[in-house]
Parts: structure tokens; sequence; C-alpha cells
């Protein structure tokens, strides 16, 4: 299961926090976060699909459109609870930022994500 986890990790920075598109990243959303998942990113937490989906349009809007995320190392898991280390920049070049994510899984789903923002 921690090896179907970590890839969900992944998954979310390329298919949900990359999307552009929000109709195909809520789809992602619907498919990897549980209905009631709650994003602790810095600022207010929100709770649900279509608030996650607001709030990572609104991350994107802040950032150029060259910028991706991308894992720094493989997630690593504990049981229910991951953590993966990412960092943000132009595809090709050093990170303009780091960050972590901490991940809480319920029935093979993110039920929580705490985004910190390192640098």
């Amino acid at each position: 299961m921690s090896t179907e986890l970590a890839q969900l990790m992944k998954d979310n920075l390329e298919q949900v926090w990359n999307e552009r598109d929000p109709v195909a990243r809520l789809e992602a959303i619907k498919r990897m976060y549980t209905v009631d998942a709650i994003l602790y990113d810095p600022g207010e937490p929100v709770t649900g699909h279509e608030q996650i989906n607001n709030s990572v349009t609104t991350v994107q809007q802040n950032l150029p459109p060259a910028f991706r995320f991308r894992l720094l190392k493989p997630a690593v898991m504990n049981h229910n609870l991951g953590k993966a280390s990412w960092g943000v920049g132009p595809e090709g070049q050093p990170e303009v930022s780091t960050g972590m994510d901490i991940a809480i899984f319920e029935n093979g789903k993110i039920r929580a994500l705490y985004v910190f923002l390192e640098g």
C-alpha cells in the first residue's frame, strides 16, 4: 500500500498542482482526495473538491505559466502518513521555491494535505 500512496503524492503534484485546466484538475482531485478532504495551505484551510480546486487555481495565478512543481526526492510513507519534498520553478532550471507536503490518507485517498513552504 505504501508504494501506491507514494505514487499518489507524486500524481498529486503532477495532475493537481501542475494542471492549469480547472476542469481536468477537478477530475484529478475527485480521484485522489476524499469528498471531505481538507487542504491546509498557508492561510485559511479549505474543505472539499471545489474549494481545493479553487485554492490551487489561486496558487497557479501567482506563478509564471512556465513554472512546474516536481518532487525533489521520492515520497516517504509511514502507515497512513506521507511526506513529499518538492520544488517549483521553470522546467529544466533550479527551483525558485521549495516546500513539503504532509498527507494523511484514508482508504487510499488524501484525507488532509498540509503544505509547508520552505524557501
